[in-house]
């Protein structure tokens, strides 16, 4: 059931970036891209993390894959398969960022342990 929560918190954290942020920066400019940000993403965590919808021990890493999971899928929907597609050089290149931030921090780990 936790992984169900995983999910369902995820995608509602990305239907909301996804629909809300976008409308309120192109309405009020960076000020409303800025209040939207705090607001969503803090009232988000606030459910996700602090209440425990969110399973912080499972496949997913934080919010924001499933936000990301959620906008290339709501784009594959809507716009057609080609979308994703065309998206898989720049995950390619998230993914090694990734791994390359995950050895690294794991280096700086063990250098601070050593001191």
């Amino acid at each position: 059931m936790r992984h169900v929560g995983t999910i369902l918190g995820t995608a509602i954290a990305g239907m909301f970036v996804m629909s809300v942020w976008g409308a309120f920066a192109g309405a009020y400019g960076i000020g409303g891209g800025w209040f939207a940000g705090f607001a969503i993403i803090s009232i988000m965590w606030y459910l996700n993390h602090y209440i425990g919808i969110h399973n912080n021990h499972g496949a997913w890493v934080d919010m924001a894959l499933g936000i990301g999971v959620a906008g290339t899928m709501r784009d594959v929907f809507s716009s057609g398969i080609q979308v994703g597609i065309d998206a898989l050089p720049t995950l390619a290149v998230v993914i090694l960022g990734g791994l390359a931030g995950g050895y690294f921090a794991v280096q700086l780990e063990k250098v601070n342990s050593e001191g």
